[in-house]
Formats: structure tokens, C-alpha cells, sequence
């Protein structure tokens, strides 16, 4: 078993996950934001939506420059709604997969760059940026999309067990029994 394929009981777990977060993103409020230094929900969705791709991108790449001196910078696909988030989320979630289970272990070894303007920003090797870069940056953002939820009265999924909402409403349906 090469490192990519150990790890993708953990990426399907957590794909899987954010596929359950992503689907309660409310269209109603794709522009709220919590505070005016956050993200509104519908750029929060579409970044987590977009993560999976960037470990797709390590692998295929050595290096990527965001912000090139001789180009314009990168930006993202436009995301505008649920069904949008999701058809970005299962493309770059497969493609991500595919990508894990076939790469040999000398190159998820290898370094890889991320660059603003040409300069470096960090160098490491493939294997810490998909765990550290995507898999946790991804982790994160999700959770903070969760928060979002529930300050709007969205019902948040259990990801690694019930959620209080849906213990609540299990406790609601074993007092009625």
C-alpha cells in the first residue's frame, strides 16, 4: 500500500463529511457573514468546496504561484448556490481520490512550492502539504461553516458522532415512543 492509498479511508471519512456540511448550505443566506471581517457563507462554501482540488493540484504540480508577477492572480471558480457547491465539491473531491490512490510514494515525498509574486511561501513535501495544506485547512473551514449554521438556526450534521441537533431530536422521538 503505497502513503497515498493509507490515506484514503481518512479522505473518503472526511469527503464524506463535508459533503454532509455542504449540503445544508442555505441559498437564502449565501451573503451572511457573522461578523464584517468574515467570510460570507457562500465564499466559506466554496472555498471548502474548492480544497479538495488543491490536493489534486499538489500532485500534479511541483510548485504554484498564486499571485504571478507576470499573470493575473488565481481565482476561484464563481460559486452562486448549493447545487453549484456541490457539483464543485464531487468533481474536485473525485478527482483528489483519484489522484491519492495512484501516486507512487517517491512523489508524494518530493518538495512542493506555493509562491505569491515568486516568492516562496513554503516548500515541503507533497504528503505534509495534503495532510496539512488541504486536509486540515479543509477540516477547519468546514468547522467554521458549522458554526455559521448554527448561528442561523441550520441544523448542524454529526461528523464524528451526533450532533446536538440531531441528539435533540433523537431524544424527542425516544420520549415519544
Amino acid at each position: 500500500m503505497t502513503i497515498g492509498q493509507s490515506m484514503l479511508a481518512e479522505f473518503d471519512q472526511e469527503m464524506q463529511n463535508t459533503r454532509k456540511v455542504l449540503e445544508r448550505v442555505p441559498d437564502d443566506k449565501w451573503g451572511w457573514k457573522p461578523h464584517e471581517k468574515s467570510g460570507t457563507v457562500g465564499w466559506l462554501a466554496g472555498h471548502v468546496a474548492n480544497l479538495p482540488g488543491w490536493a489534486t493540484m499538489t500532485i500534479n504540480t511541483e510548485e504554484f504561484d498564486y499571485a504571478p508577477v507576470t499573470g493575473p492572480s488565481w481565482q476561484p471558480p464563481k460559486i452562486e448556490n448549493r447545487n453549484d457547491v456541490l457539483e464543485v465539491f464531487d468533481k474536485e473531491a473525485a478527482d483528489a481520490r483519484a489522484a491519492l490512490a495512484n501516486i507512487s510514494d517517491a512523489e508524494m515525498l518530493k518538495s512542493w512550492k506555493l509562491l505569491a509574486g515568486g516568492t516562496e511561501i513554503f516548500a515541503m513535501p507533497r504528503v505534509a502539504v495534503i495532510r496539512g495544506v488541504v486536509m486540515n485547512h479543509l477540516i477547519h473551514h468546514r468547522a467554521q461553516l458549522t458554526v455559521y449554521y448554527r448561528l442561523l438556526g441550520v441544523p448542524v450534521p454529526g461528523l464524528y458522532g451526533p450532533s446536538a441537533d440531531e441528539q435533540q431530536s433523537n431524544a424527542a422521538g425516544s420520549a415519544a415512543n
